[in-house]
């Protein structure tokens, strides 16, 4: 898929990850409609790319009528969805049992709630809306949907169980939802992010941030949230990868602490 005339449907979009790739569709010449909570952020971010390429709604990923609200706007926008990235998500770090008791139940629910049942929320209903357009190559090809799990699906620490769960759940659904959705022309693939740059660990201590970068095993560093976004462009760019998650980490396999 060429990006340049496209319409991209970004979670997450305001930060991180989510802004490298909202970036990087503009860049190419797309339109984005960026979901995130952070008003701030989605709405200075938006500005800056202009209201002709990006447009910036206050989405709750996990909740219905928000995401169909998003869905909405953007199409009354710029008329089409026809890439959807799922960047939003959140995690915790609690032991199954600690010091405090068991794992609180509400805590691992929000964790699943945002990162698995949000992502589905959120590409179900843009592909919805791809599903009604017309094809926009000869194969009929309609649209692309990206969802990012982690490396934590395969190889989660201490403390990750909610968060591994909720990655690994978005990594098992790939392959089912691409087969869901192959009738409307629709791939769906995920990246599973190693140890990226964002602000996350952008708050850490030095010392820390060090120390994980040498964890990697080659290149010896932390990924930059670019080099997600160029993964993203890639697959929206490559009409045969479909089905797939990737993972893009530097080689690392996680310890378990």
């Amino acid at each position: 898929m060429d990006v340049n005339g496209k319409v991209a449907l970004v979670t997450g979009g305001a930060s991180g990850l989510g802004k490298a790739t909202v970036e990087s569709i503009v860049a190419a010449g797309g339109k984005v409609a960026i979901l995130d909570m952070n008003e701030a952020l989605g709405q200075a971010l938006a500005e800056q790319l202009g209201s002709d390429n990006a447009l910036f709604v206050a989405t709750n990923v996990a909740d219905e009528a928000s995401v169909e609200a998003a869905v909405k706007a953007c199409l009354e926008a710029f008329g089409a969805i026809h890439i959807c990235c799922n960047f939003a998500g959140i995690g915790n770090a609690i032991k199954t049992v600690g010091k405090q008791g068991a794992f609180p139940l509400d805590q691992f629910k929000r964790v699943i709630d945002i990162n698995l049942v949000g992502s589905f929320n959120v590409l179900r209903l843009a592909a919805e809306a791809m599903a009604k357009q017309d094809p926009i190559d000869e194969f009929g090809g309609r649209g692309v949907i990206i969802n990012t799990a982690s490396v934590a699906a395969f190889d989660g620490q201490i403390g990750q169980a909610a968060y591994s769960a909720s990655k690994g759940g978005v990594v098992g659904m790939t392959l089912p939802i691409a087969r869901d959705l192959a009738s409307y022309g629709i791939r769906v693939n995920t990246i599973a992010p190693g140890l990226i740059d964002t602000p996350l660990l952008a708050s850490l201590p030095e010392e820390a941030r060090q120390s994980l970068a040498q964890s990697v095993l080659n290149p010896k560093r932390l990924g930059q949230p670019e080099e997600i976004a160029s993964l993203a462009m890639h697959i929206i760019a490559n009409d045969y990868l479909n089905a797939e998650v990737i993972r893009m980490d530097g080689g690392i396999r996680m310890q378990p602490r």
